[in-house]
């Protein structure tokens, strides 16, 4: 469908209701693209563990928690739709994403995981 000048379009969130997750900046601002998430044990029942970081993030960019900002998982969503095949993996998983096949690589099996 065509938007031409003038219409408004209406962009709406789907709602899966999977908790909050925490992001790097860089990757909530768009300044890099998803390279990394892997899931952590969490004691508020608020947070699903799950954490993405970016290409383009330094060590030093990371360890730095203001850095670091807690969003809806939703919004994980909205900057990479492939980590929705993923949520239900256990803590303790821990990938790397792979762009171009839109799947993941077990950062401790090498195996490619396509959801």
């Amino acid at each position: 469908m065509f938007f031409g000048k003038g219409d408004k379009r209406t962009e709406q969130l789907k709602t899966h209701n999977l908790g909050g997750c925490i992001v790097t900046k860089s990757l909530l601002e768009g300044s890099s693209k998803l390279k990394w998430i892997f899931r952590e044990e969490s004691c508020n029942p608020s947070d699903n563990g799950w954490r993405a970081i970016g290409d383009s993030d330094t060590q030093e960019y990371i360890d730095n928690p203001s850095n670091s900002v807690v969003v809806d998982f939703d919004r994980l969503v909205e900057i990479e739709p492939a980590v929705l095949g993923i949520y239900s993996l256990p803590v303790g998983t821990d990938l790397e994403f792979i762009p171009e096949k839109k799947s993941f690589i077990d950062s401790a099996t090498g195996k490619e995981i396509k959801r």
